[in-house]
């Protein structure tokens, strides 16, 4: 399997110090790297379509990586690499891709989804998976909010520095979407790009609002000065997931 592949990744995040390769830490990026050296014996560099914090999810993260050896067709080289991987961590694809395709600079979106539990009790098997609020949310609310999201804005006042600002905050989303299933409230978003923590603002101003805390207009100022000043809440990592990432 010569020239570059494309790697559709899923993990729980939970199990993982995030993406982003680190000096003697647990990170994705690190055990994937670790099982192409394993089992080609080549050491490889894998790039992926964005950098989740600890504790996110996902469903579809994108990555590709360059190797030399043809030994492995695609289905040999995905087979191969989760006999190696944690549990938490599968290769649901490998294909082969152009020498011109990237995992980051080709992708147009991504698609993200919040879960919060709304709920006074958490069931066990949710936990990590979700926000849990047990104070009552006002969905209409929330969905004032979320609507004022669509769009192309400057997501400025929704991004956290990470150390390294970013030039352009402007950011365009085209679907933003709320469903209620019993005490789970799903949050899905689809946008041509996400600023550092960009979701997980968003998440923390619609609660905010809800609780009270922020009004409608305030999102609508931050929105239109594309600035970070007053009350930010950022909502916690776990219940974040990367659905998909589009190309």
């Amino acid at each position: 399997m010569t020239g570059r592949t494309k790697l559709v990744i899923a993990y729980d995040g939970a199990s993982f110090a995030g993406w982003q390769s680190q000096l003697h830490r647990n990170t994705i990026q690190d055990q994937l790297e670790a099982a192409v050296h394993r089992i080609t014996g080549e050491p490889a560099r894998v790039h992926g379509a964005g950098r989740t914090d600890t504790g996110v999810h996902a469903l579809g993260q994108c990555a590709h990586l360059d190797l030399v050896t043809d030994k492995f067709e695609p289905d040999a080289l995905r087979t191969a690499l989760n006999a190696v991987l944690p549990s938490s961590l599968r290769v649901l694809r490998c294909q082969r891709v152009s020498a011109t395709f990237h995992a980051r600079f080709s992708a147009i979106g991504k698609v993200y989804r919040y879960r919060i539990w709304n709920g006074p009790v958490l069931p066990p098997f949710e936990e990590g998976r979700v926000w849990h609020i047990t104070s009552a949310l006002d969905e209409e609310t929330l969905r004032a909010v979320l609507s004022q999201y669509k769009g192309r804005h400057d997501f400025a006042g929704f991004a956290a520095s990470g150390g390294k600002p970013a030039e352009d905050t402007v950011r365009t989303i085209r679907t933003a979407r709320l469903k209620r299933r019993g005490h789970c409230l799903t949050i899905e978003l689809e946008g041509d790009g996400f600023l550092y923590k960009m979701v997980r603002l968003l998440v923390g101003t619609m609660v905010l609002c809800s609780q009270g805390k922020m009004t409608v207009s305030d999102v609508l100022q931050r929105l239109g000065e594309g600035a970070g000043g007053g009350r930010r809440l950022v909502a916690p990592a776990a219940g974040l997931i990367l659905v998909r990432v589009r190309y």
